[in-house]
């Protein structure tokens, strides 16, 4: 009984120091129609799979990525210059779906578990780390996509600062086409 007891305290306050490390951070951003991506300036709720939003120590609004690949790797640039707070990345697990990845189930990026190398496309069309707050959701998603389960800490900054050949979808592509079609006839007359 001493054991149990013993055990259930340091559960307890294992829990209680790992809130702690949140506390004073700023809460994390409901994602809105207006949440534009960092790089790309569109729409964040237009594009499916996970998103992230870094706090900046000074600064009021967070800058959201319309993928959690962007997001880390703009933690890690070089010319990367201010501060970091805190990062909070979509917890797929608690999405809807990839299309609606959800704009208020936030997790720090810190406590979240990814897979990467799986066959998931983000928002921007480059493979995407995929974050979960559940081991058992993160499991689910490796075993269908394919893939590795890794903490923050073990994502290489190849897996986000090498340059990657983005796969735009069939409409994306066809719309391009579209246009350029329309821009060559244009010039012609």
């Amino acid at each position: 009984m001493r054991r149990i007891t013993m055990a259930a305290v340091c559960l307890f306050a294992l829990a209680a120091c790992r809130q702690d490390d949140n506390a004073g951070l700023p809460p994390p951003i409901t994602m809105s129609s207006e949440a534009l991506g960092h790089y790309c300036q569109m729409v964040l709720t237009e594009h499916p799979g996970p998103k992230a939003q870094v706090h900046l120590v000074g600064v009021d609004n967070p800058i959201f990525f319309s993928q959690v690949r962007d997001g880390i790797a703009y933690q890690r640039m070089p010319e990367q210059s201010n501060q970091i707070a805190v990062i909070y990345v979509s917890d797929m697990g608690a999405a809807p779906s990839w299309q609606e990845p959800g704009v208020d189930n936030w997790i720090p990026a810190s406590t979240a578990l990814f897979v990467i190398e799986s066959d998931a496309v983000g928002g921007m069309g480059a493979q995407e780390l995929v974050p979960f707050s559940d081991i058992g959701a993160a499991n689910a998603f490796a075993a269908e996509h394919g893939g590795r389960i890794v903490p923050l800490s073990e994502i290489a900054d190849s897996d986000v600062l090498a340059p990657v050949e983005t796969r735009p979808n069939s409409e994306e592509e066809n719309d391009y086409l579209k246009r350029l079609q329309t821009l060559s006839h244009e010039g012609q007359g």
